[in-house]
């Protein structure tokens, strides 16, 4: 169930998601407040789960982790011992940085990030190796044209 959450606290919300590690002073001064009530509305925002976390993002060239494969997923099986099956064996898998499941003709899809196409394989085959799956279509991103970790806060509503 979404929080309610006001003007205010969607302009410390897009400020943190820029950069969560800005001095509270200059995010109240953005902002028009002073810290003390800025503090108490990221710490009530951090209570209810709006702020889920803080993490650094990392570029993944950088770290050897430059390809990235979107992995399609069908499955002949849709029972619960086959999703505990399949949810263990990608959540052993650390090359997988998100996946989901999906309404469609498309049961799952799931974003891998690896060095290059040998590491790929080598993905691929472990997990077919740990589940089994009807169908996967492995898709190389040629370019990343748009990344970001901040969702599109609108103004609130009524």
């Amino acid at each position: 169930m979404p929080v309610r959450i006001d003007t205010l606290d969607r302009k410390i919300l897009r400020l943190l998601q820029q950069d969560a590690t800005r001095p509270l002073d200059e995010i109240a001064q953005e902002v028009g407040s002073s810290k003390t009530p800025v503090w108490n509305r990221i710490r009530k925002m951090r209570e209810a789960g709006v702020i889920d976390r803080q993490v650094a993002v990392l570029d993944p060239a950088k770290v050897g982790l430059g390809s990235c494969f979107f992995v399609l997923v069908r499955t002949a099986r849709h029972d619960a011992e086959w999703l505990a099956s399949f949810t263990s064996a990608l959540e052993a898998r650390p090359e997988i940085v998100e996946a989901h499941r999906l309404a469609g003709e498309i049961d799952y899809l799931i974003k891998v990030r690896v060095a290059d196409a040998a590491a790929y394989d080598r993905f691929y085959r472990a997990l077919i190796e740990d589940v089994s799956i009807f169908s996967v279509t492995a898709l190389l991103s040629m370019e990343e044209m748009i990344a970001t970790t901040a969702l599109p806060l609108g103004e609130p509503e009524g």
